[in-house]
């Protein structure tokens, strides 16, 4: 089969390898569609994978083509929750699989989607309705990774999850929330805020392209800050004594600082951006954790049960809240698709990982389809 091959740090290429053989307990994927993720880019070009050779991508979807253990998969499209928990350390125990302390992990630690086939455990894998396309099935992770984060703030956003009847507007709705970095998780978080029913929500971006599908998803003019044109601390003041809840989506000390100063007292400020580089906390900044009481929040990953067909729970993961939303989110005229701004296929895919290595386009979301 063909793949895009990491061989060793800035080395990858389009390449004929064996096809995978699927275990007992693993289902072989046709892929169909895989984005390219921000954290490829430096696995690729800077720091390298876990393991090398390596079939980068970790954000795909496809149509289960063999499996021994669930026949009833074979001919299913499917999304991928592309982390392999141990199922036996205490996190998993508890089924916070996302934080299990001996992972492996589709795409980073073991061969992913930037291929023709996948070798995914059955417990990986989540059945998708006809009504979802396979490039939106393949944002799937991303999704989760924004709904997570929401969850992880403390907002309610679950009344009615996992239906598509019944859905009410949460109690703190009129809360003042603020996003700081708005490619992809952070347009996704701004998406899953307005579906959730929160009034008063305000972007801080820094691109055109931001400012296009954020007005495309319904948002005033009004509500957007565009930080490149000066602080943004009078536009917060503008809006409100401080933000409730502020999503910071870059990873940067600079971004972190603003944060802390733009939040109000007794307000939670949560991480979700991977730091860029090592990160410093100047003593003032600290001073304001402290005296204005404010709750920190880290935020990984997304929360995934496990394959409702073969895993039986009552409990809505963040994998099975975005699929009940979905429908509905695109009765709305948004579709998460219409961040896809580049399509490539497998062997083009270089051009589209040169495009964000050297941000040579404006971009959110490129995707290798099949």
């Amino acid at each position: 089969m063909k793949a895009q091959v990491l061989y060793d740090i800035g080395e990858i290429s389009y390449a004929d390898v064996e096809k995978p053989i699927p275990r007992a307990d693993e289902a072989l994927v046709k892929v169909r569609a895989c984005g390219i993720c921000g954290s490829d880019i430096p696995r690729i070009y800077k720091t390298g994978a876990h393991n090398m050779p390596l079939i980068p991508g970790h954000e795909f979807s496809g149509i289960v083509e063999a499996c021994e253990a669930s026949p009833e998969l074979v001919g299913k499209r499917v999304g991928i929750f592309p982390l392999k928990p141990c199922m036996e350390c205490e996190q998993c125990k508890n089924r916070h699989y996302e934080m299990c302390s001996d992972y492996d992990y589709l795409g980073s630690r073991c061969d992913g989607g930037f291929a023709e086939y996948v070798a995914v455990p059955t417990w990986n894998l989540l059945p998708i309705p006809d009504e979802i396309t396979d490039s939106e099935a393949a944002m799937l992770e991303p999704m989760c990774v924004a709904v997570h984060a929401m969850r992880k703030a403390g907002l309610e956003i679950c009344a009615g999850a996992g239906t598509q009847q019944g859905y009410t507007t949460p109690s703190d709705a009129n809360k003042f929330i603020f996003i700081c970095g708005l490619g992809t998780i952070g347009l996704l978080l701004a998406m899953f805020l307005r579906d959730a029913g929160y009034r008063n929500i305000y972007c801080i971006y820094n691109k055109g392209i931001q400012l296009e599908k954020l007005i495309d998803m319904g948002f005033a003019l009004s509500d957007l800050w565009d930080y490149r044109e000066g602080d943004p601390a009078d536009f917060v003041r503008e809006k409100a004594n401080g933000a409730d809840v502020f999503f910071e989506c870059i990873g940067t000390s600079e971004a972190y600082e603003r944060a802390v100063a733009l939040t109000a007292p007794l307000g939670t400020v949560v991480l979700v951006g991977n730091p860029a580089s090592d990160m410093s906390l100047k003593r003032e900044v600290y001073w304001k954790i402290l005296r204005n009481q404010l709750r920190l929040v880290g935020t990984w990953n997304s929360s995934f049960y496990g394959n409702p067909l073969s895993v039986q729970t009552s409990d809505v993961d963040d994998w099975n809240y975005v699929l009940s939303r979905l429908p509905e989110i695109k009765k709305k005229d948004f579709s998460p698709e219409k961040l896809i701004t580049h399509r490539f296929a497998l062997d083009e895919m270089q051009q589209g990982l040169e495009i964000m290595r050297d941000k040579a386009e404006e971009y959110i979301k490129i995707m290798v389809e099949y």
